[in-house]
């Protein structure tokens, strides 16, 4: 298990300066320099470490309260920025699911609100605004494997497939560690920006039951969850923890209707009468259960035997726009009034690991092995393939399928030796060797759904007047099955990967005061044209005084791309923005980027990201209830991989795009695109996180423990990959400035967090202020580039307990119904990108209850 003390001593996640670094790079040179300086001053024989933070997790209202008065908010004495969130805070985020709830209590985390059909379903949590590609998941410190659905949304269009962490119950949680900084020597280089490590309950007795019931003040997103775990004692020191949740969710939506003038019907009869609601994206329908194990007992008296596993399936229900009866995917015979197309998404998620660990000579080892599937499969209750006309199916069982499996074997050791020979002082030593298979699969579906079928509108109704369809499309309905991700048998994928890695760490403590880490990490990939590499990094930190220290650090990575990258091929039959930021119907298709389409574009086989790290920061811990760190930070991606634009021909398919497009199988019509290395980056940014408490109980008044975190970052662009594709016509780009939005703007550059934990007697009221910063969303046509401005949050819990076992709550989030602004560029359907990219839940206030019992 990945503790707290095996952060502070075998994460050599920070790093020196490199020569490449310009200006910048002075400051924390010169840190470095003065930390060196004074610990060659310092007296070795002085014992003033700074207290160590423990962490605990435990559920009744005393003990919780004990809990509070010691356990601080972030790590002071490690090298690097450590975050602990206890089960408690987790549990209080109210609607949130995991994911969610880790975005809403630390301030350099945002969660997306993706509310586009199945991409609803994705929703990413970025880190620094770095997407998930750059943070490692691990469960008790051991690699989650991803899922198998690639980033395709608002905010992230990396193509990376991230962990999804709400398949993990979040009762089975005892607290989260997050290290908020570059760990690409123990985990990897997508772990440049952080590591979340899920630590589950470890207790050997004790049940928790718990059940909450809310919805959104609209009265939509009916919420209702149940969740429990139990314990069980193996032996005189082993444990078993089963954990379960079950939830549900009703389907929201709050965008405008369409404008009164908006043409849905032919004849003004009907026009007269319709509900003018032409979009309903929002949050999809939601139905999971969650399953969980964690056990661990004694084999030998030097042995133990560990294990833990988790199952999960969600089915999802989203709502896609309107097919109006005026449009070209409409088929009076089945939808006289137009139809609502459903994505309907089944995912089946699991993991389990076997491990054993032990004590030789005064050396720790550990071997373990995990492996975990992920299953993504696409059907539809409502839709149809205008091309088979009356004869089309109206469900579709079989869309498409995506698949993504891994396999870890790691096998570990670590000890300390307490006067290393020639230096005199303690040396902590760990080194490891890793092994990892991925295997990305996707599966065609029902050829119903993406062939072309024998219908054309006819010219004349059965009453022998004009059809208004024939006339306004020339007889040609839409192709495919609408609003659905569709797999054809070319575009199917199976990649796969097999990863070997060496890694070491030593941290040197020359003095109590100082110590200093070094780590390096060599991997071999079986699929790349260059199978090796080596990256390192170093960390320092130093204490000035009995409270307040300096930390430093600096590290390399290299990130292969990812199989979901590399492999992802679909089609899809949905809306697209055009060039003039109009939302219009689109037969889109995502192509491999080796594929002869992708090449003749502009692609080519995808390079390896390369990454550097820097950090500089300070901790202080005036008092034992007091604790602040304020770090800050550069990360560099360069080859940075994103999806290209839609790339169409603007001319109606009778360019030199759309005969690229014809010469490659496709309609002239098709909007195409394929991932691409495109851009070197660079993001910069400060986080502060401090808590105190402050005890009123002489007065009657229990205590408060107040906590504020901030995070300042910005990206932007060093250089530019994509080449220009000035020959296919005005206007058309690789990567545009759409693509470049989703870095640069997107994300909030501040989010400000205020709040207050105030326990007394058996009440604990839990208050949370927090203000996002503005957002952009860019178009095509920067003219149409939005700004969507700065807004406050406020969510609020209030608990009792009664006999130290039954907890009533009632809460809410986003407690005065704040919407981000209205600025998008409406179109006459309503359009949904009236809210932009909002970084926080547009849908507004809701309300909960929770009941909970512990024995």
């Amino acid at each position: 298990m990945l503790s707290v003390e095996r952060y502070r001593k075998s994460v050599p996640s920070s790093y020196l300066i490199p020569f490449k670094f310009k200006t910048w790079s002075l400051l924390p040179l010169s840190g470095f320099m003065l930390a060196s300086a004074c610990a060659l001053a310092e007296d070795s024989s002085k014992d003033t470490q700074l207290e160590t933070v423990t962490v605990s997790s435990k559920r009744s209202a005393a003990a919780a309260e004990d809990t509070r008065r010691t356990q601080l908010r972030t790590v002071v004495d490690s090298p690097t920025p450590v975050d602990i969130i206890s089960a408690e805070q987790l549990l209080k985020t109210g609607r949130a699911e995991l994911s969610e709830a880790i975005s809403k209590l630390l301030p350099s985390f945002n969660f997306g609100t993706n509310m586009a059909g199945y991409q609803s379903n994705v929703r990413p949590l970025n880190n620094r605004s770095m997407n998930p590609a750059y943070t490692v998941v691990l469960v008790n410190g051991k690699r989650r494997h991803n899922s198998s659905v690639p980033a395709s949304g608002s905010t992230d269009n990396s193509g990376h497939n991230p962990v999804d962490i709400d398949m993990i119950p979040i009762a089975a949680v005892e607290r989260i560690e997050v290290l908020r900084d570059g760990a690409g020597v123990k985990y990897g280089a997508d772990g440049i920006a952080g590591v979340i490590n899920i630590i589950l309950r470890s207790s050997p007795s004790g049940t928790h039951v718990g059940t909450s019931y809310g919805q959104l003040y609209s009265g939509m997103g009916e919420t209702s969850k149940f969740e429990g775990n139990t314990g069980f004692a193996i032996g005189e020191d082993g444990f078993l923890q089963v954990s379960l949740d079950a939830r549900k969710r009703g389907m929201a939506y709050w965008l405008d209707k369409a404008d009164p003038n908006y043409r849905a019907y032919f004849d003004d009869a009907r026009q007269a009468t319709w509900d003018h609601r032409a979009i309903k994206n929002g949050d999809p329908k939601i139905k999971a259960y969650n399953w969980s194990y964690n056990t661990e007992f004694a084999l030998t008296d030097y042995t133990r035997f560990y294990s833990y596993g988790s199952y999960g399936e969600r089915r999802t229900e989203a709502l896609n726009n309107k097919r109006l009866p005026n449009g070209n995917a409409s088929i009076p015979e089945l939808f006289p009034d137009g139809y609502f197309p459903l994505n309907n998404i089944q995912d089946e998620d699991y993991q389990f690991l076997l491990g054993v660990k032990g004590s030789v000579s005064n050396w720790d080892w550990d071997f373990s092995n995990t492996y975990g599937r992920n299953r993504n499969q696409h059907s539809s209750d409502l839709t149809i393939n205008p091309t088979y006309g009356p004869e089309s199916p109206t469900s579709f069982d079989d869309l498409a399928t995506f698949q993504f499996e891994q396999n870890s074997t790691n096998f570990d050791v670590k000890g300390t030796v307490e006067k290393f020979p020639l230096l005199n002082f303690p040396v902590d030593i760990e080194a490891g060797i890793e092994n990892r298979w991925e295997r990305f699969r996707t599966f065609d579906g029902d050829p119903k759904a993406y062939t072309v079928g024998p219908y054309t509108y006819p010219q004349y109704l059965a009453n022998g007047s004009l059809n208004p369809l024939y006339t306004a499309y020339t007889g040609q309905p839409a192709v495919g099955a609408q609003a659905a991700v569709t797999i054809r048998p070319e575009d199917e994928a199976d990649q796969q990967r097999n990863t070997t890695a060496l890694y070491a760490s030593v941290n040197l403590r020359p003095t109590k005061r100082w110590s200093v880490g070094l780590g390096g990490r060599l991997e071999h990939f079986d699929d790349m044209d260059q199978k090796k590499n080596f990256s390192f990094n170093l960390n320092s930190r130093y204490e000035l005084t009995n409270t307040l220290a300096v930390r430093g650090n600096f590290g390399t990575g290299y990130r292969a791309p990812s199989l979901t990258q590399i492999g992802y091929s679909v089609t899809d039959n949905r809306t697209a923005v055009d060039a003039n930021g109009n939302v219009v119907p689109a037969l889109r298709k995502t192509v491999k980027p080796d594929s002869a389409l992708a090449t003749a574009l502009g692609g080519g086989e995808l390079k390896s990201e390369r990454t550097k790290n820097l950090g500089l920061g300070l901790t202080w811990q005036p008092t034992p209830r007091t604790n602040v760190t304020l770090d800050a930070y550069v990360i560099d991606v360069d080859d940075r991989i994103a999806l290209s634009e839609n790339l169409y021909d603007r001319s109606g398919g009778n360019g030199a795009l759309g005969d690229i497009l014809a010469a490659n199988g496709l309609a002239r019509t098709t909007w195409a695109s394929f991932y691409t290395n495109a851009f070197d980056t660079r993001t910069r940014g400060v986080d502060l996180v401090a808590d105190h408490t402050t005890d009123f109980t002489e007065f009657g008044f229990g205590e408060v423990r107040w906590t504020l975190g901030f995070n300042w970052n910005n990206t932007t662009i060093r250089s530019r990959k994509a080449p220009a594709l000035s020959n296919l016509g005005s206007g058309i780009t690789l990567i545009g400035h759409a693509a470049e939005g989703t870095l640069v703007a997107a994300s909030p550059h501040t989010k400000l967090m205020l709040g207050a934990n105030w326990t007394v007697g058996n009440y604990i009221v839990n208050l949370m202020h927090t203000r996002y910063g503005s957002v952009e969303t860019w178009q095509q046509n920067a003219a149409q580039d939005r700004k969507f401005g700065d807004k406050w949050i406020t969510d609020l819990d209030v608990s009792y307990t009664f006999m130290d076992s039954l907890t009533v709550s009632v809460g809410g989030t986003n407690i005065f119904d704040v919407r981000p602004d209205k600025n998008g560029v409406r179109n006459a359907n309503g359009s949904q990108a009236m809210y932009g990219d909002a970084p926080f839940h547009p849908g507004g206030g809701a309300w909960y209850t929770k009941l909970a019992y512990d024995f």
